[in-house]
């Protein structure tokens, strides 16, 4: 009997392989993870290889270890994180390491392809992201010709590993939406292609675009073989990380919104109509369901902040719960240190990949619980940031479904409601991107009929957090600061961008 799926995470640190029933039931999740490599300042990248070995070791350590006989599987789905870009050849070969999301590198090629001005921006009023795809391919095309003329194929983390469990070459319709500028009601956009400098490069897009839940195929042998799985599992179509993630939420009707976290941060409001909102992305159409619209605000580093906070720290150790438990003894506003959670740039709503982190405001009397406060509240402040443009639009949002790291201290999680003066719904299962990609598979199996019926089937909420008024107020106070901080560093962050950048280049 074939009544289980799997859904395969492929996050910044790892492949996460959960394992589900048709009800919701987590059978067994287990983790694998992989490296990434900062080779200049704003680079990073990651090698397919690693997390195809990843992906094999969790999905065999998930089986192992709920007992399950890979007959039961009936189908997986993988998603990746977005933006994560993958050049191919010819044979369909990876060339060279993935440019990562969180990879800056092309933030002049953003640049320009704002300054097109073109129609099609009206989705990014907020700036062109340096994370996404088309201004990377078009830094290669600037910087690396010879790596651009070998490229016979652009794809996602997501494609890639669809790709290598079917053997089916394809580009998931939810990441073009999102993140390349297509329509599906209109189609690409090949005259904005061409002003940015990249005409005819849909000739290098794979025609095929599954939507999320969507059946692929089924696992080449191969890739059985390495999964231990049964070559008759369905290859199902998955998506950016985070809008498979509102699929584990479920939140996929107007007036619900998600709030993912993890190495970075995402607001996903759906929308019932085609509204603009100043400073964040969207509405992208049809994106996970059809018939209606998802907006997006983000934070380029926010778990990934306090990673690297901890790892300074506490090199090759985990001390996570340490770290926290000293910054809940310092009061809000952490003695009046401010930071600026910019490590790798600004997603929403300034769209400056030319910001840097910064932290001001230090004495003596600060040490390492202060400073761990003040980095967690700056990340609050970030999200609180991006809910303010909505608000200003008269969008306010009053609740959001959290997932992610931040779940994992209740103390965090409740400066985020305090931050936004929003009630926190928190799910039954917490890894709602895994989840959410294995409800995905669940509905390419035919074991429910819609990604809306499955995830009313699947996704319970176990607990809310509700916002301290008191605490509210002293966020908005902070908030004031925070954004006058911005104002007056910005200039400075840009003239020591442009040094780094000229520094890069000539390295190159």
């Amino acid at each position: 009997m074939r009544d289980l799926t799997i859904g395969l995470d492929c996050g910044t640190g790892g492949a996460r392989a959960l394992v589900t029933d048709a009800a919701g039931r987590v059978l067994a999740m287990a983790v694998r993870d992989y490296p990434t490599a900062h080779p200049h300042p704003g680079w990073a990248t990651q090698s397919p290889a690693d997390w195809w070995g990843a992906a094999c070791g969790a999905v065999r350590a998930a089986l192992a270890q709920g007992g399950i006989a890979p007959g039961r599987v009936a189908a997986i789905c993988a998603t990746g994180t977005s933006s994560t870009m993958v050049a191919l050849d010819t044979g369909l070969q990876p060339l060279g390491d993935a440019i990562l999301w969180m990879d800056c590198r092309a933030s002049p090629q953003a640049r320009r392809i704002e300054a097109t001005g073109h129609p099609a921006l009206r989705r990014s009023r907020a700036g062109v992201s340096a994370e996404t795809a088309l201004p990377k391919i078009l830094w290669v095309k600037d910087t690396a010709p010879a790596l651009y003329d070998r490229s016979r194929w652009f794809v996602e983390m997501a494609d890639y590993l669809a790709l290598r469990l079917s053997g089916e070459l394809t580009l998931g319709q939810n990441q073009t939406i999102n993140r390349w500028f297509y329509d599906p009601r209109t189609g690409w956009p090949e005259d904005f292609l061409a002003a940015m400098g990249l005409g005819g490069i849909t000739a290098r897009f794979p025609a095929r675009m599954p939507a999320v839940g969507e059946v692929i195929g089924p696992l080449q042998p191969e890739a059985a073989a390495a999964l231990g799985l049964d070559p008759e599992t369905r290859v199902v179509a998955g998506g950016t990380d985070a809008y498979v993630a509102m699929v584990g939420l479920n939140t996929l009707r107007p007036g619900e919104t998600a709030l993912i976290t993890g190495t970075s941060h995402l607001v996903l409001p759906v929308v019932a109509e085609d509204a603009e909102v100043e400073g964040l992305f969207g509405p992208h159409p049809d994106c996970v369901t059809k018939g209606v619209f998802v907006m997006e605000g983000g934070q380029v580093s926010s778990g990934a902040l306090l990673r690297w906070w901890h790892d300074l720290l506490h090199q090759g150790q985990d001390c996570y719960d340490v770290l926290l438990a000293a910054a809940q003894t310092v009061p809000p506003g952490a003695c009046g240190l401010v930071v600026l959670d910019f490590w790798q740039g600004n997603r929403n709503p300034f769209t400056d990949y030319d910001l840097q982190g910064a932290i001001w405001g230090l004495t003596l009397k600060h040490g390492q619980a202060e400073i761990t406060r003040a980095l967690m509240e700056s990340v609050a402040l970030g999200t609180a940031n991006i809910l303010d443009r909505l608000t200003g639009k008269g969008m306010a949002v009053s609740s959001m479904t959290l997932a992610g790291g931040v779940l994992r201290s209740r103390f965090w999680a409740q400066m985020h409601a305090d931050a936004t003066n929003t009630v926190l719904r928190i799910p039954e299962v917490s890894e709602a991107t895994a989840f959410g990609a294995a409800i995905a598979a669940a509905v390419g199996a035919g074991l429910h009929p819609s990604l809306e019926t499955a995830a009313d089937a699947m996704v319970r909420i176990r607990d809310e957090i509700h916002p301290d008024p008191a605490s509210h107020a002293q966020f908005r106070a902070q908030l004031d600061v925070y954004l006058q901080t911005h104002a007056a560093l910005k200039p400075l962050m840009h003239r020591m961008a442009a040094l780094t950048q000229a520094a890069a280049a000539s390295a190159a």
